[in-house]
Order: C-alpha cells, then structure tokens, then sequence
C-alpha cells in the first residue's frame, strides 16, 4: 500500500513500528502539525492491542530536576514539573513493541 493510500493512523502505526519516535518527529515524517499527533495515538493503542502488540511510551523527563513522569497516563506532553516546577520536558517517545 502506498504511503498516500494510508490514513494517518496507518502512516503513524508504520512509523512507530519502525522506530521510536517523539510526536514532533512524527508529525515531520507524516506532515501534519505536531497538536494533530496525540489525538490519534489512544486509538492506535487500542487497535494494537487486537493485534497482542502495544504502543509503549517512554515517560517524559525534567530537564532541570530528572523526574520522570512513570504514572503519567496521558500521550501528550506535559506542561511542568511537579518537584521543580521547570517549563524544560523532554517529550514523550513511542514505539510499538
């Protein structure tokens, strides 16, 4: 199937299968804005799942103060540290495995 018969789920699902990736490098390789990614990563977790694989989501981290954000169920990127209150988060990464 060629990449402009695919719906961007499948574009993304292929991508993450591929690699690990942030939301700002799958918006660059798909070519749609970065706000557009994270609407779409909860549905192809849930199609994976059918599949006995799984979207798994390497937690966002503090620049400044290294916490790592382990209990955080949501895909997008957070606003702020918790500890240190720092605005520096390195973003989420996902992969399929």
């Amino acid at each position: 199937m060629t990449e402009l018969m695919q719906t961007i789920r499948q574009q993304i699902t292929d991508l993450l299968s591929r690699g690990e990736y942030g939301a700002r490098d799958i918006s660059q390789n798909i070519g749609i804005r970065e706000k557009e990614v994270y609407p779409h990563l909860p549905h192809i977790a849930r199609s994976l799942a059918s599949q006995k694989k799984k979207l798994f989501v390497e937690a966002p981290v503090c620049l400044s103060c290294s916490y790592e954000f382990e209990t955080r169920n949501r895909y997008t990127r957070p606003g702020r540290c918790p500890r240190c209150k720092s605005e520096r988060i390195r973003e989420p990464r996902y992969r399929i495995v």
